[in-house]
């Protein structure tokens, strides 16, 4: 028998407003940016888009060159119709697509979402997404150095130990500091896109509209836009971990799409101002740099250490997706978890990769092979998702829809009526 004496009568209601006023409290002491990362629109409509351009800038168009590859040598206004009408449309259907695929089947990262798709042919996508690793982080290990000696005459050293503690840092904590940091990067990086794209439109304005008038359209222009997306739908990855929050077939048809306008926007605000210099930029190695020194030397420095904290953006998402990768097999196999420690030490192993292929060279020798991940990666995610990936889902719909039929409804007088049986069930 307990001695504990009894509870007052309306102590436990009174303690309940107590909390809730509490909370409520909380709530209010949030920042606005707080309280917009905390709500379920953005983490289901906005927080994928802007991990995806986080990731895909490093290797898409920080540099401008990108842009100019596979757009601007195809015309001042090709480019513009590969951008909008074959890269965006594609990475919209595409990403819902993959977005629903991964709601249906609960996968949130590259292993179970390719092994749901591809069976055992995924071992395939995971070579292809390692190779792109490989020279995403030659890359951006190349770069990180380059910049602070472009921008504060420091030596690549200093840049190249920055990248690092910044990648270790990032992957040590994992999902939900990688979430917050790739989501405050990117409203800095789309407010100095949006700077360079005004200054870039009061100092040449009237030579970019001109050059887009004169409606130059090249042959390839469409194979351009198409080959730009599919070799950037490899940082697909990079995102599945975020995918959770989505709850419904609506949801991510409307995160996919909004994905995709939130990934090629900053890079669309590059290409016009690389369109006032048009024709002559297509031969610069750095455009943005090229065009910054020339219209803007005070955003230069600005502009060179928002694209640092890309690069280790990149670098962070490519390795979570790793990290999530290695942590899905233990579960599966070990029935145990990456720990911080572990995830941190990856990171780092991984970002140290990356360094060492920048230092010893190798990225042109890799990237050569470039192309040829494109196709894998089209054939692999886009044909596979399209046709398997279709498949799957219209069977795992129906099935769910005949389950729904066998349960039943209730009849006006609240008994049960016996739903209908479906032999497949069986």
């Amino acid at each position: 028998m307990s001695l504990e004496p009894p509870v007052p009568i309306g102590w436990e209601k009174s303690k309940t407003q107590e909390v809730s006023s509490e909370m409520r409290g909380q709530e209010r002491d949030r920042g606005f940016f707080s309280k917009m990362m905390g709500s379920s629109f953005y983490k289901k409509f906005i927080l994928p888009g802007l991990i995806s351009q986080s990731v895909v800038i490093a290797g898409g168009y920080g540099t401008g060159r990108e842009l100019v590859e596979y757009f601007g040598n195809f015309g001042s206004l090709g480019g513009i119709l590969g951008m909008a009408l074959v890269t965006t449309t594609l990475w919209a259907v595409v990403y819902a697509a993959s977005y629903e695929f991964a709601r249906t089947f609960k996968v949130y990262d590259y292993r179970g979402f390719f092994k749901e798709l591809l069976g055992p042919g995924w071992m395939l996508y995971e070579v292809c997404y390692l190779v792109l690793l490989l020279i995403v982080l030659g890359v951006v290990g190349a770069a990180s150095g380059s910049i602070f000696k472009q921008a504060f005459g420091l030596p690549p050293l200093v840049g190249a130990a920055l990248f690092l503690a910044g990648v270790v840092t990032l992957t040590f904590f994992g999902s939900y500091v990688i979430e917050v940091a790739l989501s405050w990067w990117s409203f800095v990086l789309y407010a100095v896109f949006l700077l360079f794209l005004f200054v870039g439109l009061a100092k040449v304005g009237g030579q970019i509209s001109a050059n887009l008038a004169s409606g130059d359209i090249r042959e390839g222009w469409a194979l351009g836009g198409f080959k730009y997306a599919f070799y950037n739908l490899g940082t697909l990855p990079a995102v599945l971990f975020a995918l959770n929050y989505i709850e419904t077939r609506r949801e991510a048809i409307i995160s996919g799409v909004l994905t995709s306008v939130l990934t090629i926007l900053p890079g669309f605000f590059l290409y016009l101002v690389l369109m006032g210099f048009y024709p002559g930029i297509l031969e610069a190695e750095l455009p943005a740099y090229t065009i910054l020194s020339q219209i803007a030397p005070w955003l230069l420095p600005i502009f060179l250490v928002v694209l640092f904290g890309t690069m280790i953006e990149t670098a962070v998402g490519f390795i979570h997706a790793v990290n999530e990768r290695v942590n899905s097999w233990m579960v599966d196999r070990r029935n145990t978890e990456l720990t911080k420690a572990n995830r941190g030490v990856l990171g780092g192993v991984m970002g140290l990769i990356g360094l060492g292929v920048a230092s010893f060279g190798l990225i042109g020798l890799i990237a050569k092979g470039y192309g040829t991940i494109s196709w894998g990666f089209f054939l692999l995610h886009g044909v596979g998702l399209f046709t398997i990936g279709l498949y799957k889902m219209s069977k795992k719909g129906g099935k769910a829809s005949a389950r729904s039929r066998g349960e039943g409804r209730l009849s006006a007088d609240g008994l049960e009526i016996p739903g209908r049986v479906d032999r497949q069930e069986y």
